[in-house]
Protein backbone atom coordinates (compact mmCIF):
# COMPACT_ATOMS: atom_id res chain seq x y z
CA UNK A 1 0.00 0.00 0.00
CA UNK A 2 1.48 3.58 -1.08
CA UNK A 3 1.92 6.37 1.79
CA UNK A 4 -1.11 8.10 -0.30
CA UNK A 5 -3.35 4.96 0.19
CA UNK A 6 -2.63 4.90 4.00
CA UNK A 7 -3.26 8.47 4.17
CA UNK A 8 -6.31 7.75 2.86
CA UNK A 9 -7.30 4.63 4.98
CA UNK A 10 -6.41 6.09 8.15
CA UNK A 11 -8.93 9.41 7.28
CA UNK A 12 -11.38 7.23 6.00
CA UNK A 13 -11.22 5.04 9.42
CA UNK A 14 -10.90 8.50 11.76
CA UNK A 15 -14.16 9.34 9.97
CA UNK A 16 -16.27 6.43 10.80
CA UNK A 17 -14.87 6.84 14.16
CA UNK A 18 -16.04 10.10 14.92
CA UNK A 19 -19.23 9.36 13.30
CA UNK A 20 -19.31 6.12 15.65
CA UNK A 21 -18.71 8.09 18.53
CA UNK A 22 -21.35 10.77 17.64
CA UNK A 23 -24.16 7.90 17.10
CA UNK A 24 -22.68 6.26 20.77
CA UNK A 25 -22.81 10.15 22.35
CA UNK A 26 -26.59 10.74 20.85
CA UNK A 27 -27.79 7.88 23.26
CA UNK A 28 -26.38 10.27 26.67
CA UNK A 29 -27.47 14.12 25.24
CA UNK A 30 -24.19 14.23 23.21
CA UNK A 31 -22.06 13.46 25.70
CA UNK A 32 -19.69 10.75 26.63
CA UNK A 33 -16.74 9.99 29.36
CA UNK A 34 -13.26 9.29 28.44
CA UNK A 35 -13.62 6.10 29.93
CA UNK A 36 -16.01 4.72 27.17
CA UNK A 37 -13.88 6.43 24.87
CA UNK A 38 -11.14 4.64 26.04
CA UNK A 39 -13.29 1.22 26.93
CA UNK A 40 -14.29 1.63 22.72
CA UNK A 41 -10.21 1.45 21.55
CA UNK A 42 -8.89 4.54 21.48
CA UNK A 43 -5.71 5.90 23.22
CA UNK A 44 -5.26 8.78 25.43
CA UNK A 45 -3.40 11.15 22.73
CA UNK A 46 -6.28 10.50 20.27
CA UNK A 47 -9.14 11.85 23.26
CA UNK A 48 -6.47 14.33 24.06
CA UNK A 49 -5.82 15.13 20.41
CA UNK A 50 -9.79 15.71 20.27
CA UNK A 51 -10.42 17.55 23.22
CA UNK A 52 -7.66 20.33 21.72
CA UNK A 53 -9.34 20.43 18.61
CA UNK A 54 -12.72 21.54 20.04
CA UNK A 55 -14.46 18.18 19.14
CA UNK A 56 -14.73 17.09 22.82
CA UNK A 57 -15.63 20.07 24.63
CA UNK A 58 -15.06 19.24 29.13
CA UNK A 59 -18.03 19.67 30.76
CA UNK A 60 -17.40 17.82 34.23
CA UNK A 61 -14.33 16.11 34.85
CA UNK A 62 -14.01 13.33 32.49
CA UNK A 63 -17.48 14.18 30.60
CA UNK A 64 -17.31 15.90 27.08
CA UNK A 65 -20.00 17.52 24.85
CA UNK A 66 -19.29 15.75 21.21
CA UNK A 67 -18.84 18.82 18.80
CA UNK A 68 -20.91 21.70 20.55
CA UNK A 69 -22.12 22.16 24.09
CA UNK A 70 -25.87 21.30 24.74
CA UNK A 71 -28.18 24.13 25.38
CA UNK A 72 -31.32 21.56 25.94
CA UNK A 73 -31.61 21.02 29.87
CA UNK A 74 -32.71 17.21 29.29
CA UNK A 75 -29.63 16.38 26.94
CA UNK A 76 -27.31 18.43 29.95
CA UNK A 77 -28.62 16.18 32.39
CA UNK A 78 -27.46 13.45 30.69
CA UNK A 79 -24.09 14.70 31.43
CA UNK A 80 -24.78 15.47 35.16
CA UNK A 81 -25.82 11.48 35.32
CA UNK A 82 -22.05 10.93 33.54
CA UNK A 83 -20.41 12.44 36.34
CA UNK A 84 -22.23 11.23 39.06
CA UNK A 85 -21.84 7.67 37.74
CA UNK A 86 -24.26 4.54 37.66
CA UNK A 87 -25.48 5.87 41.42
CA UNK A 88 -26.35 8.86 40.92
CA UNK A 89 -29.47 10.11 40.03
CA UNK A 90 -31.23 13.77 39.41
CA UNK A 91 -32.62 14.82 42.49
CA UNK A 92 -34.44 17.94 44.01
CA UNK A 93 -35.29 20.77 42.00
CA UNK A 94 -34.13 18.33 38.71
CA UNK A 95 -37.01 15.85 40.19
CA UNK A 96 -39.49 18.45 40.60
CA UNK A 97 -39.17 19.58 37.14
CA UNK A 98 -38.95 16.07 35.68
CA UNK A 99 -42.29 15.27 37.13
CA UNK A 100 -43.75 18.13 36.55
CA UNK A 101 -43.78 19.92 39.88
CA UNK A 102 -42.10 22.87 38.77
CA UNK A 103 -41.74 24.17 35.62
CA UNK A 104 -38.26 25.18 34.85
CA UNK A 105 -34.74 23.60 35.34
CA UNK A 106 -32.28 25.29 37.82
CA UNK A 107 -29.43 26.77 36.59
CA UNK A 108 -27.13 24.10 38.62
CA UNK A 109 -28.20 20.78 38.18
CA UNK A 110 -28.57 18.58 41.17
CA UNK A 111 -27.88 14.72 41.85
CA UNK A 112 -27.77 12.19 44.75
CA UNK A 113 -25.03 9.67 44.76
CA UNK A 114 -25.43 6.66 46.55
CA UNK A 115 -21.52 6.62 47.49
CA UNK A 116 -18.49 9.26 47.79
CA UNK A 117 -18.39 10.63 44.69
CA UNK A 118 -18.80 14.40 44.44
CA UNK A 119 -18.75 15.90 40.98
CA UNK A 120 -17.25 19.46 41.13
CA UNK A 121 -20.10 21.86 39.03
CA UNK A 122 -22.75 20.04 40.43
CA UNK A 123 -24.98 20.65 43.29
CA UNK A 124 -24.14 17.03 44.98
CA UNK A 125 -25.89 15.06 47.73
CA UNK A 126 -24.76 11.77 49.19
CA UNK A 127 -27.38 9.72 50.71
CA UNK A 128 -26.86 6.17 52.60
CA UNK A 129 -30.45 5.97 52.72
CA UNK A 130 -30.86 5.66 48.99
CA UNK A 131 -32.83 2.10 47.46
CA UNK A 132 -32.71 1.09 44.29
CA UNK A 133 -36.87 1.88 44.72
CA UNK A 134 -36.23 5.68 45.20
CA UNK A 135 -34.89 5.79 41.20
CA UNK A 136 -36.92 6.01 38.74
CA UNK A 137 -36.28 6.61 34.27
CA UNK A 138 -38.30 9.89 33.42
CA UNK A 139 -37.14 10.97 29.72
CA UNK A 140 -34.61 8.24 29.70
CA UNK A 141 -33.08 10.12 33.16
CA UNK A 142 -32.28 8.59 36.30
CA UNK A 143 -34.23 10.81 38.53
CA UNK A 144 -35.15 10.41 42.28
CA UNK A 145 -38.98 8.52 42.66
CA UNK A 146 -42.19 11.31 43.49
CA UNK A 147 -42.16 10.44 46.98
CA UNK A 148 -37.95 10.54 47.21
CA UNK A 149 -38.24 14.11 45.26
CA UNK A 150 -40.59 15.00 48.11
CA UNK A 151 -38.86 14.06 51.05
CA UNK A 152 -36.16 15.95 49.66
CA UNK A 153 -37.79 19.68 48.51
CA UNK A 154 -40.42 19.44 50.87
CA UNK A 155 -38.84 22.29 52.76
CA UNK A 156 -38.44 24.55 49.85
CA UNK A 157 -41.70 24.38 48.82
CA UNK A 158 -44.81 26.30 50.53
CA UNK A 159 -47.44 24.99 52.42
CA UNK A 160 -49.81 25.06 49.18
CA UNK A 161 -47.06 24.33 47.00
CA UNK A 162 -46.48 20.89 48.74
CA UNK A 163 -50.20 19.94 49.55
CA UNK A 164 -50.84 20.57 45.99
CA UNK A 165 -48.01 18.39 44.71
CA UNK A 166 -48.51 15.36 46.70
CA UNK A 167 -52.42 15.87 45.17
CA UNK A 168 -50.87 15.91 41.35
CA UNK A 169 -48.71 13.25 41.48
CA UNK A 170 -51.56 11.02 43.31
CA UNK A 171 -54.07 11.92 40.61
CA UNK A 172 -51.26 11.64 37.59
CA UNK A 173 -51.26 7.84 39.29
CA UNK A 174 -47.49 9.01 40.18
CA UNK A 175 -47.34 8.71 43.68
CA UNK A 176 -49.20 6.16 46.41
CA UNK A 177 -50.00 6.86 49.78
CA UNK A 178 -47.95 3.77 50.47
CA UNK A 179 -44.34 5.28 47.99
CA UNK A 180 -45.10 8.29 50.81
CA UNK A 181 -44.84 6.01 54.08
CA UNK A 182 -42.77 4.06 52.75
CA UNK A 183 -40.17 7.02 52.39
CA UNK A 184 -41.15 8.57 55.74
CA UNK A 185 -40.70 5.42 57.96
CA UNK A 186 -36.85 4.91 56.26
CA UNK A 187 -36.01 8.18 57.38
CA UNK A 188 -37.51 9.04 60.78
CA UNK A 189 -35.34 11.87 61.82
CA UNK A 190 -35.37 13.86 58.09
CA UNK A 191 -36.73 17.42 58.85
CA UNK A 192 -39.35 16.87 56.04
CA UNK A 193 -40.98 13.84 57.33
CA UNK A 194 -42.78 16.22 59.55
CA UNK A 195 -44.04 18.38 56.58
CA UNK A 196 -44.87 14.85 54.61
CA UNK A 197 -46.68 12.87 57.39
CA UNK A 198 -50.03 15.42 57.74
CA UNK A 199 -50.12 14.46 54.03
CA UNK A 200 -50.37 10.75 54.68
CA UNK A 201 -52.43 10.86 58.11
CA UNK A 202 -54.80 13.22 56.68
CA UNK A 203 -55.18 11.53 53.36
CA UNK A 204 -58.62 11.44 51.47
CA UNK A 205 -59.27 8.20 49.22
CA UNK A 206 -59.35 10.32 46.52
CA UNK A 207 -56.62 13.39 45.67
CA UNK A 208 -57.88 17.00 46.10
CA UNK A 209 -57.75 18.05 42.75
CA UNK A 210 -57.37 22.25 43.39
CA UNK A 211 -56.36 24.81 45.35
CA UNK A 212 -59.61 25.64 46.59
CA UNK A 213 -59.97 21.81 47.62
CA UNK A 214 -56.67 22.58 49.52
CA UNK A 215 -57.95 25.72 51.27
CA UNK A 216 -61.56 23.93 52.02
CA UNK A 217 -60.36 20.38 53.94
CA UNK A 218 -58.16 22.46 56.65
CA UNK A 219 -60.96 24.74 57.33
CA UNK A 220 -63.31 22.02 57.67
CA UNK A 221 -61.41 20.61 60.60
CA UNK A 222 -60.62 23.85 62.20
CA UNK A 223 -64.28 23.89 62.77
CA UNK A 224 -64.52 20.43 63.67
CA UNK A 225 -66.84 19.73 61.06
CA UNK A 226 -66.92 16.00 59.64
CA UNK A 227 -64.19 15.36 56.77
CA UNK A 228 -66.41 14.55 53.28
CA UNK A 229 -65.91 12.37 50.84
CA UNK A 230 -63.77 14.42 47.89
CA UNK A 231 -64.44 14.36 44.65
CA UNK A 232 -66.74 11.67 44.73
CA UNK A 233 -69.50 10.12 41.99
CA UNK A 234 -73.35 11.22 42.70
CA UNK A 235 -75.97 10.11 40.25
CA UNK A 236 -73.17 9.88 37.51
CA UNK A 237 -71.37 13.24 38.75
CA UNK A 238 -68.16 14.06 39.84
CA UNK A 239 -68.53 16.39 42.92
CA UNK A 240 -66.34 18.14 44.82
CA UNK A 241 -67.84 17.46 48.11
CA UNK A 242 -70.14 14.92 49.30
CA UNK A 243 -71.65 14.98 52.72
CA UNK A 244 -73.48 11.55 52.87
CA UNK A 245 -74.66 11.41 56.54
CA UNK A 246 -76.05 14.75 56.22
CA UNK A 247 -77.25 14.10 52.81
CA UNK A 248 -75.91 17.20 51.19
CA UNK A 249 -73.62 18.18 48.26
CA UNK A 250 -70.88 20.75 48.40
CA UNK A 251 -69.35 22.39 45.28
CA UNK A 252 -66.43 24.86 44.92
CA UNK A 253 -66.64 27.44 42.53
CA UNK A 254 -63.38 28.33 40.74
CA UNK A 255 -63.41 31.56 38.60
CA UNK A 256 -61.61 29.35 35.81
CA UNK A 257 -64.70 27.63 33.48
CA UNK A 258 -67.38 29.01 35.86
CA UNK A 259 -67.29 32.22 34.40
CA UNK A 260 -68.76 30.85 31.53
CA UNK A 261 -72.65 30.53 30.63
CA UNK A 262 -72.26 27.19 29.01
CA UNK A 263 -70.46 25.80 32.63
CA UNK A 264 -73.22 27.31 34.68
CA UNK A 265 -76.10 26.03 32.92
CA UNK A 266 -74.54 22.70 33.01
CA UNK A 267 -73.59 23.18 36.74
CA UNK A 268 -77.33 23.68 37.75
CA UNK A 269 -78.52 20.90 35.56
CA UNK A 270 -76.14 18.81 37.41
CA UNK A 271 -77.73 20.19 40.79
CA UNK A 272 -80.91 19.74 39.42
CA UNK A 273 -80.89 16.40 38.70
CA UNK A 274 -78.70 14.86 41.80
CA UNK A 275 -81.65 16.91 43.70
CA UNK A 276 -84.72 14.92 42.15
CA UNK A 277 -82.41 11.48 42.11
CA UNK A 278 -81.46 11.86 45.96
CA UNK A 279 -83.05 14.83 47.41
CA UNK A 280 -79.77 15.94 48.41
CA UNK A 281 -79.70 19.74 48.01
CA UNK A 282 -76.15 21.21 46.19
CA UNK A 283 -74.55 24.55 47.89
CA UNK A 284 -72.27 26.56 45.61
CA UNK A 285 -69.59 28.23 47.27
CA UNK A 286 -67.81 30.47 45.19
CA UNK A 287 -63.79 31.30 45.75
CA UNK A 288 -63.97 33.84 47.43
CA UNK A 289 -65.63 33.02 50.31
CA UNK A 290 -64.31 29.94 51.34
CA UNK A 291 -63.38 31.46 54.63
CA UNK A 292 -64.45 30.88 58.34
CA UNK A 293 -67.39 32.52 57.78
CA UNK A 294 -68.76 30.33 55.12
CA UNK A 295 -67.48 27.13 56.91
CA UNK A 296 -69.31 28.55 60.01
CA UNK A 297 -72.45 28.58 58.46
CA UNK A 298 -71.74 25.43 56.33
CA UNK A 299 -71.38 23.55 59.94
CA UNK A 300 -74.81 24.93 61.18
CA UNK A 301 -76.32 23.63 57.96
CA UNK A 302 -74.67 19.99 58.57
CA UNK A 303 -75.70 20.30 62.14
CA UNK A 304 -79.45 21.09 60.96
CA UNK A 305 -79.51 17.94 58.80
CA UNK A 306 -78.36 15.56 61.60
Amino acid sequence: MSNQQQKEALADFASDLTQNVHRFAARQGGHVTREQLLSAGLSQRTVDRWVRGKQLIRVYRGVYAVGHLQSNPVNAAHAALLAGGPRSALAGSCGLVLWNVWRYWPKQLEIVIAGNRRPAGLIVHQSSTLRQRDVKQVDGLRVTSPARTLLDTATRLSAKQLTRAVNDLRLRRELSLDDLADVIARNPTHPATTLLRPHLELAQPEPTRSVLEDRFLPLLRKHGLPTPQINTDVCGYRVDACFAEHRLVVELDGWGSHRFKERFLEDRRQDFAILTATGMPTVRLPYDDVGDAAIAQLGGLLRSRV
